[in-house]
């Protein structure tokens, strides 16, 4: 990554045309360039053209996804990527996007090293500081790097090959057509080469009119689309990668937080301040909105005085709720259906969510420097440029005279999206005046940190003559904090949306991300928020978890009404072939329908977003009903475009796992404005005894444009598991997870 102290390029110039190429001709010796994009045009067309220019942008009607308004979103300034040949032959990238474990960096690379001809171990993609100029280019979220940024890296890499070939043209007379490149070098007709490390101060400073680059055909791909282990794997497995409380900023120490008994309450007094003060190691001592921060000479300490503070308390914003009073105020919530049953021909069904961790392996962490004129910030930030702007506020200096490094993270799942850490981190620093090393203790993520909300469901669907007539879902859920970034991002597209108008933010994101896959008549789906002020987030897949969870649950009963097998059942009323064949492919593989023991069973679930879709099929072991374990897994997905079908399959497995771990045993049970769960061992995340050993998963042939991943997988295997408890145990699951009982004594608060 560098020196950590180190801002990214900083990239000035005139107004960028749409029928041209900006390139920005900087630090000679080495090529630094970056290319307009202004349409996410198809692949097999793909071809910028200083004189025939770029296509125009999408339009909003042809908006169809969350994915998409982010694409729309981001389009004005796709074109400022950096991408930088070294006189040592190697290409360094900076992606503007959050590396958090989902595999964007290889991915990337990849693109990068396809496009230049260039091995992959000569490709270095380094994540880029907040770039207030990307303007809603920046924000990680909503499985859409690889949508947004295959059409840009792909024709900054292009263009960079373009230069380079002319540069090599130049230097020996001959025409750019008549020369080729391989393994990092140009190579001409008589066999001489030319190194890329050798021709990029040339190409810096050749003037180049009229330059044609051209990404290359997806048929000519090598290493795009080919099985590719993580470019940072052995780093993160040998502890060589650095995340951010491993960065040495120069008098950055140690510093926790005594934080309040329920979520929200504020200090009202310390009352053992000198006594801790006087502790071995503590170095200082401030009171912050969030709680009560003690910086020591090493963590240990600074854990050790924060709980010996003796702290009287404000109360919290959610004091009097726990599990049942929210619970009932969801109920409540929840809209009525417009339909009433017909002849009795229906399917009715509740269901209740817990709330949820994101549970990250690194815990909530920041370095903050903040000085009377600057500030420099540390973490690992999804969001980067909202956070820039809201710490500046809270510190009170312009923008401009902050600095955001963006470090790649140790899990998220969209708790990264908020910036909690490093806001917390800066106005330890400006309290006490020095530069800080904040960490979150695993109980302060657990209970303060932030979460996937509760929801309740209704779901009515009727039928008549073997078709489905109407399907109704309603949601209720408590308010999903999205003063991220996301809620500027559909500002700024809604006009022309078709969910636009007096929807707000969340409704306009559940009306994006959820839709029923199937042909099943007249379709509702609405969702009303309680407002509580709680931390909440968006969770790995957002409401198509929940949402799709239980209608996948619903499919499974609307089938046995019906007389239908369920995967028989969902192929009839899948909408397309596409989502056909992925259903064909688990069933196929999985064996499904095949005799299993008592207490045995299969579950089959199927979800399409993100212009993807997949299949799950697990078969169950719940012979005992409280101690079930998922034991196989067969998932099938089409994503459109594959880039890396290792790391999808990753991203599949994880989501697999995340199911597995919220449909049956993990949740937050919420006690008098305050999570019970402080820890791994009462969280209860699945395990490796939990997981099944048998997991096969397929990806289907690469066609058209990249769909989206990261969050794919995770709602078909609710759907899957939860379909499967039922087939074995006969009890139709109502309340997830199946199985929360309070089998732990908390942590004191």
């Amino acid at each position: 990554m560098g020196d950590p102290t180190a801002s990214s390029t900083e990239l000035t110039g005139g107004a960028v045309g749409r029928r041209r190429f900006l390139t920005f001709l900087v630090a000679a010796p080495t090529l630094t360039l970056a290319t307009t994009d202004l349409a996410p045009d198809s692949a097999a067309a793909a071809s910028v053209d200083v004189a025939a220019g770029l296509p125009g942008l999408p339009q909003p009607a042809d908006i169809m996804d969350l994915g998409d308004v982010l694409i729309l979103a981001g389009t004005p300034t796709a074109h400022l990527l950096v991408l930088e040949v070294t006189e040592d032959g190697e290409a360094h990238f900076e992606l503007p996007r959050a590396e958090v474990g989902q595999g964007i960096t290889t991915a990337v690379a990849m693109l990068v090293a396809e496009e230049l001809d260039l091995p992959l171990a000569k490709v270095r993609v380094r994540l880029a500081d907040a770039r207030p100029e990307l303007l809603m280019n920046q924000l990680t979220g909503g499985s859409n790097t690889i949508r947004s940024v295959y059409g840009p890296v792909r024709r900054a890499a292009a263009a960079a090959r373009a230069r380079l070939v002319a540069a090599a043209g130049a230097r020996w007379d001959l025409a750019p057509g008549l020369l080729a490149t391989r393994d990092g070098a140009v190579v001409a007709p008589d066999g001489r080469t030319a190194s890329y490390g050798s021709l990029t101060s040339l190409a810096a400073t050749l003037p180049l009119p009229g330059l044609t680059a051209k990404p290359k055909p997806e048929s000519e791909h090598t290493l795009v689309g080919t099985p590719t282990s993580r470019v940072d794997a052995r780093a993160m497995v040998t502890g060589a990668m650095r995340y951010t409380l491993d960065l040495d900023v120069a008098g950055a120490m140690p510093t926790m937080v005594r934080r309040p008994p329920t979520i929200n309450g504020t200090v009202r007094s310390v009352d053992n301040e000198a006594e801790v003060r006087a502790m071995p190691g503590v170095i200082d001592l401030a009171v912050v909105p969030t709680g009560v921060a003690v910086m020591a000479e090493t963590f240990g300490q600074a854990q050790d005085a924060k709980d010996a503070l003796d702290v009287t308390w404000n109360g919290g914003t959610v004091d009097s709720l726990s599990d049942a009073g929210i619970r009932k105020r969801l109920r409540a919530a929840a809209l009525p259906f417009a339909v009433p049953p017909l002849l009795t021909r229906y399917v009715d069904a509740e269901f209740d969510f817990a709330f949820v961790s994101h549970a990250p392996l690194e815990t909530n962490c920041a370095i903050a420097d903040v000085r009377e004129d600057r500030a420099e910030i540390w973490a690992g930030l999804k969001s980067p440029i909202v956070a820039r702007q809201t710490i500046a506020a809270a510190i009170g200096l312009p923008e401009g005279r902050v600095t955001v490094h963006v470090r790649q993270s140790g899990g998220s799942f969209g708790r990264r999206l908020f910036f909690d850490g490093a806001l917390e981190a800066a106005q330890i620093s400006k309290a006490m005046a020095r530069p800080v090393k904040l960490m979150w203790s695993r109980i302060d993520d657990m209970r303060h940190g932030r979460a996937r909300p509760a929801t309740h469901h209704k779901i009515r669907a009727t039928y008549a003559l073997g078709r489905v007539l109407t399907y109704e879902h309603r949601v209720a859920a408590v308010e999903t904090d999205l003063r991220h970034g996301l809620g500027e991002i559909l500002t700024a597209t809604a006009a022309g949306l078709p969910v636009a108008g007096n929807l707000s933010f969340a409704q306009t994101v559940f009306l994006t991300t959820v839709k029923v896959p199937y042909d099943f008549g007249v379709v509702t789906e609405l969702l009303n928020e309680v407002p509580l002020k709680m931390h909440t987030a968006s969770w790995r897949s957002v409401y198509s978890a929940n949402t799709r969870g239980a209608e996948e649950i619903l499919v499974d009963e609307l089938a046995k009404k019906m007389g239908r097998d369920p995967v028989a059942f969902r192929r009839a009323f899948l909408k397309t072939d596409r989502q056909r064949r992925v259903l064909d492919k688990v069933a196929a593989e999985g064996d499904w329908g095949r005799a299993m023991p008592a207490g045995f069973a299969q579950g089959v679930g199927f979800h399409d977003e993100y212009q993807s879709c997949t299949a799950c099929l697990v078969e169950i072991d719940a012979r005992d009903p409280g101690e079930p374990r998922v034991v196989r897994a067969v998932i099938a997905a089409d994503v459109g475009r594959p880039i890396n079908p290792r790391g999808l399959e990753a991203q599949l497995l994880g989501g697999l796992t995340d199911a597995i771990s919220t449909t049956l045993r993990a949740g937050l049970h919420i006690d008098r404005g305050l999570p019970l769960e402080g820890s791994y061992s009462q969280f209860h995340y699945a395990r490796q005894k939990d997981s099944p050993s048998d997991v096969r998963i397929f990806i289907m042939p690469a066609g058209g444009e990249p769909g989206g991943a990261g969050e794919l997988g995770v709602p078909a295997a609710v759907g899957a598991i939860a379909n499967a408890y039922a087939r074995a145990t006969g009890i139709r699951p109502r309340s997830f997870p199946i199985n929360f009982d309070v089998d732990f004594t908390p942590f004191p608060r």
